[in-house]
């Protein structure tokens, strides 16, 4: 029997990692300081990936943990809620969920501020993890927030290698946030401490030129990330679309125009979307036309994502997704 809320005969992608509350300014374009109010929503990569996937019609679950509280518990029944199993979830007594406050200002530049120290997504321990979802997983996707400290480092190491011993393909989203971490030099350490363990790997223009020193966003650049066992590295551009390199051929994908409101989760669905497609036909990583539509479909629906508040809230389906490319 499938696992609660999940879609069953297709392949499962599991996601692993934090899922918190995001704090979004009730109004656009302001600091977090002089924000009136906040909006309340679910958010953390890892759980709005495997959200992107489900609400896309794919099979996914999500293995983290959660306080043993009103938000842990409300984040649990939306991933059920969403058609994400939510059976490798864990509930701490001793620690918090953790709560987020974003926003992104006037400016341009996205604004952090993170409540958590510690909460309980870090609390999690290899013996704890439910190792029979991940030995099922197709495709296994994380980030970087999960190696910060332990004991979530040494579950986020194991949960990878159960992962890639059962056949899975690995996908990694680094999802920097800086202020998380001790200092820049430690973040650009660890994210890096398990690059090349990755099939697929995808960072924004901001994670590129972090990682790699450079201050250009190109070609050679990009190159300088790549790894001899990787499938597919991704570069996301934000308006300007995103770029593509496997071991036979790169190029780059133009994105939708739309009027964006909040860019929280843009880059989370554009990776659900990707992975929906890729875990029952792999055969698109090696196939660059098919590889294209993909990813025409995975920038739409990382475009759709900036039209609303909140990550989650905002994830299309993939009948929205097709009417914006079909209406471009």
């Amino acid at each position: 029997m499938a696992p609660s809320g999940v879609v069953s005969g297709k392949s499962l992608i599991v996601s692993f990692g934090e899922m918190l509350i995001d704090f979004v300014p009730t109004v656009s374009g302001v600091s977090l300081a002089e924000a009136p109010g906040f909006l309340k929503a679910p958010g953390g990569a890892p759980a709005n990936v495997a959200i992107a996937v489900a609400r896309l019609g794919g099979k996914a679950s999500f293995v983290g943990k959660l306080g043993d509280d009103a938000f842990g518990r409300m984040l649990a029944d939306i991933l059920k809620q969403n058609g994400v199993s939510n059976d490798g979830i864990l509930f701490d007594q001793g620690a918090r969920t953790a709560l987020a406050f974003l926003t992104l200002r006037a400016d341009g530049e996205r604004e952090f501020m993170f409540c958590w120290n510690p909460s309980a997504h870090m609390l999690l321990k290899p013996e704890e993890l439910n190792l029979d979802i991940i030995r099922s997983a197709k495709v296994f996707h994380y980030g970087s927030i999960s190696l910060i400290v332990e004991p979530c480092r040494s579950a986020h190491l194991k949960a990878m290698e159960v992962a890639k011993q059962s056949g899975a393909l690995l996908s990694y989203d680094p999802n920097l946030r800086l202020p998380l971490w001790s200092s820049a030099d430690e973040a650009r350490k660890q994210i890096l401490s398990i690059w090349d363990k990755a099939d697929i790997v995808k960072v924004s223009d901001v994670e590129l030129e972090f990682l790699t020193g450079s201050d250009k966003i190109d070609d050679e650049t990009a190159m300088k990330l790549w790894r001899p066992n990787f499938t597919l590295l991704l570069v996301t551009l934000g308006e300007k679309g995103s770029r593509y390199y496997t071991k036979n051929f790169h190029g780059a994908v133009n994105a939708f125009n739309v009027n964006t409101v909040d860019t929280t989760g843009a880059g989370d669905s554009f990776v659900g979307a990707l992975l929906c497609k890729i875990v029952d036909d792999p055969t698109i990583l090696e196939n660059e036309s098919k590889l294209r539509e993909v990813l025409k479909f995975a920038n739409a629906c990382g475009a759709i994502t900036t039209t609303k508040k909140g990550a989650i809230p905002a994830l299309p389906t993939e009948v929205d997704a097709i009417a914006l490319i079909n209406g471009a």
